[in-house]
């Protein structure tokens, strides 16, 4: 047996693995580092691939993110993607990403297991020697409404309350639309951010992810005017809301609803057999700050997915310790 550890030169290949992976999601292609190295904050990333005999057998995705006094940390989201059972891969695939730490001078490296098997995540927490992070990007749990029944049957599985909000928009003439006018997506953006206190984007981010990622942009229009908004990403067989807004206006015709209902059915007729709703509040979780959006969310019914917790591996704890004491500082 023959492992070695590169940076990738072919794009296609890599996202090939990426795609046929078992694990693989958006955020390991190689046009999510792309977008994300144009990010704030944000400047650079590698598309490394563990091959065995000369075949793909890993990937992972490693985008670098800075941090003042000219340090840096490391993140591999909703990755690596490799066979976890396999000890010696993640050996191989682990220590190359500590020499890339030790080469850039990073404090840490942060990933978040694509993992949901309890068990398997204890293995490969424990053969990596990782602990959990302090603060993750990714969610904990998410909604997956699986698209592959009848409309009628999609419709009976969601909450009362849920079918009962998509035909009062109806009722109200809300209609929706696919848009390229990220603009107005942004503008309802910053109303969202401003009334559920919670910090964005500029908006040259969403901008890039649209551009690089091929996401799609939807809006709910009300009297000829977006009241709601959604991006959705597109991989494999699912369908991902990935961000969202609405207006604090006309919130009474329940556009939201229909929107989300509109983007399962597009999502359907494509050919796409999951609508993941990316991101509720775990379960049990007291306090949780997106107990709102989850309440709307559970609406469209769908199963809960439970992810292992983002993890963390320090290389330069002193360093660590001081970026942890400046950020609850800047708070």
């Amino acid at each position: 047996m023959s492992l070695a550890v590169s940076e990738a030169k072919n794009p296609k290949s890599f996202n090939a693995f990426v795609k046929n992976h078992p694990l693989g999601t958006v955020h390991q292609l190689w046009e999510w580092g792309e977008f994300q190295a144009k990010s704030a904050n944000r400047d650079q990333f590698w598309a490394l691939q563990l091959e065995e005999n000369g075949s793909i057998t890993g990937t992972a995705l490693v985008i670098r993110q800075r941090l003042p006094f000219g340090k840096n940390w490391l993140y591999c989201p909703r990755g690596p993607l490799l066979d976890y059972s396999k000890k010696e891969h993640v050996q191989a695939l682990f220590s190359h990403i500590q020499s890339l730490a030790k080469k850039e001078n990073s404090l840490f490296f942060r990933w978040d297991p694509p993992l949901t098997s309890l068990e398997e995540g204890k293995q490969a927490i424990t053969q990596t020697q990782s602990r959990p992070a302090h603060a993750h990007y990714q969610p904990e749990s998410t909604l997956i409404v699986d698209l592959t029944p009848s409309e009628e049957e999609i419709l009976a599985q969601m909450k009362s309350k849920g079918r009962y909000n998509i035909k009062v928009a109806q009722k109200h003439g809300v209609t929706i639309t696919e848009s390229h006018d990220i603009e107005a997506f942004y503008s309802l953006f910053k109303e969202t951010t401003s009334r559920d206190d919670f910090s964005g984007h500029p908006l040259t981010y969403y901008q890039n992810m649209v551009k690089a990622t091929g996401a799609r942009l939807f809006l709910a229009m009300y009297e000829n005017k977006p009241i709601a908004g959604a991006i959705v990403t597109y991989f494999n067989k699912t369908a991902t809301y990935y961000y969202g807004a609405s207006s604090d206006q006309n919130r009474n015709v329940m556009a939201p609803y229909l929107l989300h209902w509109h983007i399962m059915q597009d999502a359907k007729n494509q050919g796409y057999t999951e609508y993941d709703l990316f991101g509720i509040a775990p379960e049990n979780a007291k306090n949780h700050p997106w107990q709102g959006v989850t309440s709307f969310k559970l609406k469209f019914g769908g199963t809960r997915i439970n992810y292992i917790d983002a993890q963390e591996i320090v290389y330069q704890p002193l360093w660590f310790w001081i970026m942890k004491i400046v950020k609850k500082l800047r708070r």
